[in-house]
């Protein structure tokens, strides 16, 4: 069973090494690269300001993350949801590099996972063509009209769809149904039992005959020729 987790996070900018810090987290979990519904969802106080333009992104104030956890108060919860899965991101040096610097402020190891990024995935599969979030979504066909504002929740929803069609689309998802499926044993309905039928040959047989058949039977005295032969 093949588990992934597909990540996004929300920041008050760019650039961990100045400063910037995470202030949104969330993951979706795909089991064969079928979402679960199994979700890691969470906001956090970023311990400084928000920047203007951050705001515009993400619509997340000061006002609104002044109460939400500290990232070391949520650091296990979020381990435990990730596990050792393969981690899927888009522009994942970005994510990486704020994850990372959020956990080394507590002094805890780098996230060791695998990660596939779908912003080189996508540059792989359609040489030229953009490879934003939107304009995949744009490019597959996938309803992105509820993301007026970025939220890392909504977006690793949307991830999931496009990594999925980065994959191969649909028949990716139903092959691995069908394969899931075949897996179930489901045992098979008792057979109907059915009366005997006489031949119909029997109701033509005189009573004399039948004795003359019987008679020749005990006169053989020994076991009829077509059991003896039979193997």
């Amino acid at each position: 069973m093949l588990r992934e987790i597909v990540l996004d996070t929300e920041t008050t900018g760019l650039s961990p090494a100045k400063g910037d810090r995470i202030v949104e987290i969330g993951c979706v979990e795909l089991l064969n690269h079928i979402p679960t519904g199994n979700h890691y969802h969470t906001y956090l106080n970023p311990e400084r300001d928000m920047p203007e333009e951050a705001f515009r992104v993400h619509g997340l104030s000061e006002e609104f993350l002044s109460d939400k956890p500290f990232f070391k108060d949520v650091r296990r919860d979020f381990d435990d949801f990730i596990q050792d899965s393969q981690l899927i991101i888009h522009n994942a040096s970005f994510d990486m590099g704020f994850l990372n610097m959020e956990l080394s402020k507590i002094s805890a190891p780098s996230i060791p996972n695998l990660v596939i990024d779908t912003v080189q995935l996508a540059r792989k599969k359609h040489p030229g063509a953009r490879v934003g979030l939107d304009a995949l979504c744009r490019q597959f066909g996938i309803d992105n009209s509820k993301r007026t504002l970025h939220g890392a929740l909504l977006d690793s929803e949307i991830l999931a769809e496009v990594y999925l069609e980065l994959l191969g689309g649909r028949q990716v998802a139903m092959s691995l149904i069908s394969e899931q499926e075949n897996t179930k044993f489901e045992p098979a309905a008792p057979k109907k039992a059915y009366a005997l039928r006489p031949h119909p040959l029997v109701n033509l047989i005189s009573p004399e005959q039948k004795q003359a058949h019987d008679s020749l039977l005990q006169t053989l005295g020994e076991t009829p020729i077509w059991q003896k032969y039979k193997n």
